[in-house]
């Protein structure tokens, strides 16, 4: 009898360790509210994550200032009611917000190892970032329009581009990308996952999260390429297309003066796009195609991904635009401000 108890005993232990095993995977599968993904900051350089927060934190506080001072110069400097500065202030707010999506599990990781983010959060993340991303695009898009009107049709350009016009423009792209991404988001709730739960980026990113579930996932694969395609893909070829158009009226200008001078309306702009779509397609080609390249070179790619439109942007404005330069002095100096 002892010896029949005992085993019962050890089976019923083993039976508990088992339960206790398999408690995470069933979980996972049955309630969304008790998965937790681990996010990852720089692989290799855990110690150092420190010493790394640096340059991110110095990054981000360029990102973070150069583009409120645009927004703050744009909104206060009357001179700059204009279309073309109202595009750019859109430009600088989803460039904030494409910041502060980030900032908070970026820095968590790197100041606080905190790598745990909760699945619902994961996916709140997941689709500001995904937004904003479509929102500057699309913002790219009305640019590239906006530059087209202004040099082939100058002397209607403030009657085609008017403030409800704007408007109207800026509830469309906000509409446009909520209506494309909450599919793509919410798709993410059917899936089971099952395996590894450690994300490759130090925020939620749509198909790295899509390949840590066990389920199914050719639905979820075809809609967020899709929602690529459908958005920033279609406003590149529009964007291009834009500037086939713009180059053919430069050159219709006789005057070599007056070509110069209209195509120079466009350098700040063409650079916002390249800044914009370069990382942008670096990274896709990395989740498709370099599944052997080093882990440095995914991290790299994804923080230029997200940092380098709202580090870039406002240098290149203040640089190139001579009348944003001049706001932005006048809103950090009351002296010049008054003159």
């Amino acid at each position: 009898m002892r010896d029949q108890s005992s085993q019962w005993s050890f089976q019923d232990s083993q039976l508990e360790i088992l339960q206790f095993n398999m408690t995470p995977v069933q979980n996972a599968t049955s309630s969304f509210h008790t998965i937790t993904f681990l996010l990852t900051g720089v692989p290799g350089l855990e110690a150092f994550h420190t010493w790394v927060s640096i340059p991110f934190c110095f990054l981000y506080a360029m990102a973070l200032s150069g583009n409120g001072l645009i927004l703050l110069a744009i909104i206060t400097q009357p001179g700059l009611h204009e279309p073309m500065y109202y595009f750019l202030s859109m430009l600088s707010t989803t460039d904030l917000g494409l910041s502060i999506s980030t900032l908070a599990t970026m820095l968590g990781i790197f100041w606080f190892s905190a790598r745990e983010i909760s699945f619902n959060a994961c996916l709140a993340q997941m689709f500001f970032i995904q937004l904003f991303t479509v929102m500057e695009s699309s913002v790219l898009l009305a640019m590239a329009f906006d530059r087209y009107v202004a040099i082939s049709n100058p002397l209607r350009y403030a009657s085609i581009l008017t403030d409800s016009r704007i408007s109207q423009i800026g509830v469309a792209i906000i509409f446009r990308g909520t209506l494309t991404l909450t599919p793509m988001v919410a798709l993410l709730k059917r899936l089971s996952y099952c395996r590894s739960r450690v994300l490759h980026h130090s925020y939620c990113f749509h198909p790295d999260v899509m390949k840590l579930s066990c389920s199914d996932t050719r639905i979820n694969s075809a809609v967020g390429l899709t929602a690529l395609i459908t958005t920033a893909g279609v406003d590149s070829i529009f964007i291009l297309l834009s500037y086939v158009l713009i180059i053919r009226t430069v050159l219709s200008i006789a005057s070599p003066e007056e070509r110069k001078k209209a195509f120079s309306t466009c350098v700040s702009h063409i650079g916002a796009v390249a800044v914009f779509y370069v990382p942008l397609i670096s990274l896709s080609f990395v989740h498709r195609f370099g599944k052997r390249a080093p882990p440095y070179v995914h991290t790299v790619i994804a923080n230029a991904y997200l940092l380098a439109p709202p580090v870039m942007n406002p240098l290149i404005y203040s640089v190139k635009t001579r009348q944003i330069r001049r706001a932005v002095l006048r809103v950090l100096s009351p002296s010049r401000r008054k003159n």
